[in-house]
């Protein structure tokens, strides 16, 4: 990222904020797109590959927000040192993170194989047949993957913390062709269903962990890989690595953990429920694109701010990257509620699952404009800072008292069916809101020490 020493003062100006941003806000446009086209292709397939698609995709999401937080950790750490002026500290951080990626990957895909059953039949709860069958045959294919999505989202976020968010931009495009392309082959022209969705996935992320892998060893970078392959834990680097990592990733996990559990509850509500809530699902992603792009772009800014040991500035960014954010949504909100009809048709729904779909789409949308980014995009700078066991627990507790408890209140006792459970979500939301903001304009986030 282009770091200034104008005469304002500011580390970073309005051009390598932009070079930060809208590649990530690309990467993210094309992950979602991508998505919501695969989802698509698969309803030509019926309803049932959608919701199995969507079953399974919950624990792929769980793996990978586990995966990612580790990684954004690893990122963190490297950034401070970049602020720093530590780039050899920050380089082997890197080192520390890809090892502990790959060696913690191999053993979770693993576990996943051995407990596929429980997954499948106690996890997924009392599914259709056909739903069933599907979900086995996508679970298994896709579960190859984990490893190498590992190692990818470590390599991306090491860059990212460069603020170099164009070359894993990049790659992501490489990455959703070569889904896309896959996907259209298998699924219509030589037609073997729900795996024709599943393989091209896994061969992407080999592909971009390959890449990923060999780029970020390019010694002319600030953060790079050592020439030898890491073959050994530095404890000290990988204890500041996993007092971020760990917190976040229990954090990310109990959040998708939340999400399965409600997905069981969502599964009790039938096929109709399932697909209205995963065309949802892919929809309302589009919706905070901008909001997960600029979330990231918030930690690698915040971070070396940090590591400058400049808070003022940690604000400044922070209030400005909120504002961006605030706006970057309203524009997709909008985008979407005027392209409904045709998104809704795309995905060839029965009336009923369509109205339900579309009920939810807007709410979510509208919730999204004025809650969203204080929720996720704020605390990422608690996260820069180190304040991360604040930020678990906070999230914890409202997914489990909100977003859990009252799907359950709304959905089922109140008769509110799938709509309730995304009513809870806003609930989970607002609480999120309070507390971060509440954290925020308080002093202690500021006192961790990297």
């Amino acid at each position: 990222m282009e770091v200034t020493s104008k005469a304002n003062g500011y580390l970073f100006s309005d051009k390598s904020l932009y070079k930060l941003i809208f590649p990530l806000i690309i990467e993210q446009f094309l992950l979602v797109t991508v998505g919501l086209v695969d989802s698509i292709m698969i309803a030509s397939i019926g309803e049932s590959a959608v919701s199995a698609v969507s079953l399974v995709d919950s624990i792929n999401i769980l793996i990978m927000n586990i995966f990612t937080a580790l990684a954004t950790g690893g990122a963190v750490v490297a950034g401070q040192y970049l602020g720093q002026k530590k780039e050899d500290k920050a380089c082997k951080s890197a080192d520390q993170l890809i090892l502990f990626l790959f060696l913690s990957s191999i053993t979770v895909m693993i576990i996943g194989y051995l407990s596929k059953y429980f997954i499948l039949n106690i996890v997924f709860g009392h599914i259709e047949k056909d739903v069933m069958s599907y979900s086995n045959t996508y679970l298994t294919i896709v579960f190859m993957s984990i490893p190498f999505i590992a190692i990818y989202n470590g390599g991306a976020a090491l860059f990212r913390a460069m603020g170099n968010s164009k070359i894993t931009m990049k790659i992501s495009i490489m990455m959703n062709l070569i889904n896309f392309i896959g996907n259209y082959f298998l699924i219509y022209i030589f037609k073997i269903g729900i795996a024709g969705a599943a393989i091209p996935t896994v061969f992407s992320r080999v592909v971009a962990a390959v890449v990923i892998f060999v780029l970020i060893r390019n010694e002319n970078l600030q953060i790079h890989l050592s020439k030898k392959i890491c073959k050994k834990f530095d404890r000290t680097l990988i204890r500041k690595i996993l007092y971020i990592g760990v917190p976040n990733s229990l954090e990310n996990g109990m959040f998708q953990l939340g999400k399965i559990i409600v997905l069981n509850l969502i599964s009790t509500f039938g096929t109709a429920a399932i697909a209205a809530n995963a065309v949802a699902n892919s929809v309302g992603l589009f919706q905070i694109i901008p909001g997960m792009a600029i979330s990231q772009a918030t930690l690698s800014v915040t971070s070396q701010c940090i590591g400058a040991g400049d808070y003022n500035q940690t604000k400044y960014y922070t209030r400005k990257l909120v504002k961006i954010c605030t706006l970057s949504i309203l524009l997709a909100v909008i985008i979407t509620f005027i392209s409904m009809p045709l998104i809704l048709k795309a995905y060839n729904l029965s009336d009923y699952t369509a109205r339900v779909s579309r009920n939810i789409i807007f709410y979510h949308g509208s919730l999204s404009i004025i809650i969203w980014t204080v929720s996720f995009v704020l605390p990422n700078t608690l996260r820069a800072a180190n304040d991360v066991k604040f930020c678990m627990i906070v999230a914890t507790l409202s997914m489990w008292i909100f977003r859990i408890g009252f799907s359950y209140i709304l959905g089922r006792y109140m008769n509110m069916g799938v709509f309730g459970v995304w009513v809870a979500m806003s609930i989970d939301w607002i609480f999120r809101a309070i507390f971060f903001i509440t954290r925020y304009k308080g002093s202690k986030w500021k006192l961790h020490e990297i």
